[in-house]
């Protein structure tokens, strides 16, 4: 058959360079049959002519083109030819583009492949086989917007292969367009409901994308479609532990910006009165020694005093305008802070927090009850009291004397408390992996307790 095909082809090449029969749609009807048919060959050890389909193509195009009636309306082989083009239905030449793109493709010629499955895609309407291996062709190339324009036609022509759109996705994802690579796994979704791979794929994908509740819903979702599923309840877990600690931080920063309002204006204000002060001491030193030059006025020593006494004067209450005008500008400051909009964004920020580290302790608990060696869950779940131990450490290292004595015992008595009840997940979690940051994080946890209970302090839960 192979060598036929090899005599046929010469009969048909040189055909066409023969003036009359190079105007008859019959030279080149006969032509596009003949390589279409070479190029559904399957055998791969031979290639009579690797672009066979092609060339198959443009035949059909040329029949297309001279059948004409005598009306000059499209004749029966133009016919023909022509829906073979337009591809309203699976054709033998769609399957040889096909059959060549498959030759190219396991022969490591990758472009070769794109150009005949891209072909494939463009003769067949409803064509999923040729776009999902030209898109699958092109990304290999590292050619993503060929690529993605054909995962967009398999998506279009109803396919529906998981992994089809993930691969859509991580294209988008790649240039950050965050809102199509979503779109693209809907799809896939769509196609495939409940799809893990898919629906995990789109958690990741909001996580890179800033949208952490948009994340938790979905993880929520698939938890509850899969409550067993250990690698979801920890993920769930951490996301919710991370907006515990966003919390955390954004109500530190607006409890500091409150404190800030009423204490620099506070500070300025003692200074203030320090310097005023100092005033009245000069105003008695200035009265004293000039009596003593008006007794002595030819005492040079005298007159110097007087002199440096006068000048330490005027640089005081110099300060003292800078510190008035400072005050000022404090007062003003602190008259436009919100202080009641403030208070109110902290109470609704601490109702959000208590509520993050509520749904990640349950979640945390929940990981650990289905796999209890979960080493991500028992450190996060340790994680959270430490890290409460660490801010309460932190406020008692920022005390004065004054305040240390007020309230500090009772205060280090919570650190240690909070430290304890951290201690035995990260025990665990050293179990688990002794060679982690838990061993060191464990080691810290109980010279800090030691510390504590040294001052005869209580641990309080």
């Amino acid at each position: 058959m192979i060598s036929q095909y090899k005599k046929d082809k010469e009969k048909s090449d040189a055909k066409i360079q023969d003036p009359k029969a190079a105007e008859k749609a019959s030279t080149w009807m006969d032509r596009a049959k003949l390589y279409e048919n070479i190029a559904l060959v399957r055998d791969t050890t031979q290639v009579i002519d690797a672009d066979a389909a092609s060339k198959a193509l443009e035949a059909y195009k040329k029949v297309a083109e001279l059948d004409k009636t005598k009306k000059g309306e499209p004749g029966k082989l133009a016919k023909e030819a022509q829906a073979i083009v337009d591809g309203e239905k699976q054709s033998p030449l769609y399957d040889a583009f096909i059959n060549q793109g498959v030759k190219a493709f396991q022969g490591k010629n990758l472009q070769g492949a794109l150009d005949n499955f891209s072909a494939a895609h463009g003769i067949f309407k409803s064509d999923t086989t040729g776009a999902l291996y030209a898109a699958i062709s092109a990304q290999q190339l590292n050619n993503h917007d060929v690529a993605i324009q054909n995962y967009a036609g398999y998506a279009k022509n109803g396919g529906k292969d998981p992994s089809a759109f993930y691969g859509y996705a991580q294209l988008y994802r790649e240039k950050k367009d965050y809102d199509n690579a979503l779109q693209a796994l809907d799809m896939g979704l769509k196609a495939n409901a409940n799809h893990k791979d898919l629906m995990s794929e789109k958690v990741n994908i909001l996580l890179a994308a800033g949208r952490e509740e948009a994340a938790i819903k979905e993880l929520t979702g698939l938890v509850e479609k899969d409550p067993n599923n250990v690698v979801n309840l920890t993920n769930l877990g951490i996301l919710y532990d991370n907006t515990y600690s966003n919390h955390t931080k954004n109500l530190r920063e607006l409890e500091e910006k409150l404190a800030a309002s009423g204490g620099q204006k506070g500070k300025l204000a003692e200074e203030l009165q320090t310097e005023k002060s100092k005033i009245e001491v000069y105003d008695g030193e200035i009265k004293r020694l000039a009596a003593r030059v008006k007794a002595q006025p030819k005492n040079a020593e005298l007159k110097r005093q007087l002199q440096e006494v006068n000048n330490s004067k005027k640089e005081t209450e110099t300060a003292i305008a800078k510190i008035e005008g400072d005050l000022k500008a404090a007062e003003e400051k602190e008259k436009a802070v919100n202080k009641s909009e403030i208070e109110g964004q902290i109470n609704d920020l601490k109702a959000k927090q208590a509520e993050a580290k509520n749904n990640a302790l349950k979640t945390y608990e929940k990981a650990i009850a289905v796999d209890e060696k979960n080493y991500d869950a028992l450190f996060g779940l340790g994680a959270i009291y430490y890290n409460e131990g660490v801010e309460l450490k932190r406020e008692v290292d920022n005390m004065n004397m004054q305040e240390y004595q007020q309230k500090g015992k009772e205060v280090e008595g919570k650190v240690c408390g909070r430290f304890k009840k951290s201690r035995p997940y990260f025990e665990r979690a050293a179990a688990v992996n002794p060679d982690s940051d838990a061993k060191t994080t464990l080691d810290n946890i109980n010279n800090i307790i030691q510390q504590v209970e040294s001052k005869n302090i209580p641990c309080a839960e």
